[in-house]
């Protein structure tokens, strides 16, 4: 009989991989920490209309990528592609639209149905922030100054760069959509067909066009700049100042527009050119209409997302394997009485192991598969001294330490 084999686009996180998969969350969790975030985690299914309604039908994800499936009751279900929206729909739900702010970490899986990239599955892991309550611009910074943390403690804000745009308020965006429809409808036979519908439906979706054919029309786009009211214009030199005075480099990117319809004024990505194509690592912006679309009242919001199987890529090294300490009863008495060794050194926190089988060769082979860093070895003559033969494979020393006194010495350095 042939193995099972995981599904297309999914991928079993073992080993090294775990490792940095783990240190990629953990740190980041201790991070958003120190920020004053809240960690919540939300259903990994929610009713469609979480994301239907809230990421715009003419978004890739709404049209091509979202696991959508009707229960045993008639209700569509989807598995989330993201979770701003679902973070969103928590804080309504929860009645927390009058306890603001929120400042809101999360980690998690979440799915889409895509051809399957480097770094890019179809069950993928993100990290994230959001910033629920505040409107003014030192709140986008903050949320930027968060995430520039995290990739500077995980050792990688030199492989990326920060990249700002502004999609301005309503009015400049009502503005700006007209300057667009009237410069692809003039290229409209050359755009891709996707394109040609987002011309109709949403324009400023296909500045976010993957299509080598798009790209070239959006290379000559109309930026939003000449666009912006004086209120967005001023916002967005906000954000610039902000982030100046968080010592912040970063540069403007005017075709940035995210890939979700509820962003409005500040959009950023960290992206890297260590990864090939699909070289963002972190982004986000401001969607200071979401919250009312999940049936709250207008609420202004800020965060990002982060892929942390992207991020893992680019650790420097990966976060060493744990070395226990191996225990090495001998005899039947010696056995016994390493049970209470085994619990005790990991009730103290240290990591500990013994062999269920074998004699002294057998279980040092044992240690030694395993990556011990020490082996504490117990026979008859250490029970009756009270004692232990510890061997530290690092130095190739060994001592008699007393079994009182096993916790403190094997303590992790």
């Amino acid at each position: 009989m042939d193995p099972l084999q995981p599904i297309r686009g999914t991928k079993d996180i073992i080993g090294e991989d775990q490792r940095r998969h783990s240190h990629v969350v953990t740190t980041a969790r201790a991070t958003a920490a120190t920020y004053g975030l809240d960690e919540w985690t939300t259903p990994i299914f929610e009713d469609t209309r979480v994301f239907a309604r809230t990421l715009g039908d003419t978004s890739d994800v709404v049209t091509k990528e979202m696991y959508t499936f009707e229960d045993r009751g008639g209700d569509s279900l989807t598995l989330r592609p993201e979770n701003t929206a679902g973070i969103c729909r928590a804080l309504v739900t929860n009645g927390l639209t009058q306890s603001l702010p929120q400042k809101v970490f999360y980690a998690g899986p979440m799915f889409r149905y895509e051809r399957p990239q480097k770094g890019r599955y179809r069950q993928f892991h993100q990290i994230g922030a959001e910033l629920i309550g505040p409107s003014e611009p030192l709140a986008d910074a903050e949320i930027i100054a968060l995430g520039w943390d995290i990739l500077n403690a995980l050792g990688i804000a030199h492989d990326v760069v920060l990249e700002l745009n502004t999609l301005g308020d309503a009015e400049s965006r009502a503005a700006y959509r007209a300057a667009l429809i009237g410069y692809f409808s003039a290229h409209r036979g050359d755009l891709s067909r996707d394109s040609q519908e987002r011309l109709e439906k949403n324009p400023l979706r296909i500045l976010d066009s993957k299509d080598e054919q798009d790209r070239a029309l959006v290379a000559q786009a109309p930026t939003i700049a000449p666009f912006l009211t004086t209120a967005a214009a001023d916002f967005y030199r906000g954000v610039q100042h902000q982030l100046a005075l968080f010592g912040i480099p970063f540069v403007e990117n005017p075709r940035i527009v995210r890939g979700l319809d509820y962003y409005s004024h500040t959009a950023f990505e960290f992206v890297t050119t260590r990864l090939g194509a699909q070289g963002t690592v972190m982004a986000g912006g401001r969607y200071d209409g979401l919250v009312a679309e999940m049936g709250g009242p207008p609420t202004p919001a800020v965060g990002w997302a982060a892929g942390v199987e992207r991020l893992a890529m680019l650790l420097p090294a990966s976060p060493p394997a744990p070395q226990p300490v191996a225990i090495v009863p001998l005899g039947d008495a010696a056995a016994a009485a390493s049970i209470g060794i085994l619990q005790a050194l990991r009730h103290a926190g240290v990591r500990a192991e013994t062999a269920y089988r074998g004699n002294l060769k057998r279980r040092m082979e044992r240690a030694n598969k395993i990556g011990a860093r020490a082996a504490v070895i117990i026979g008859d003559e250490e029970l009756a001294n009270g004692v232990a033969t510890v061997r530290d494979f690092a130095s190739g020393t060994q001592s008699k330490i007393a079994l009182a006194d096993l916790p403190a010495h094997l303590a992790t350095p």
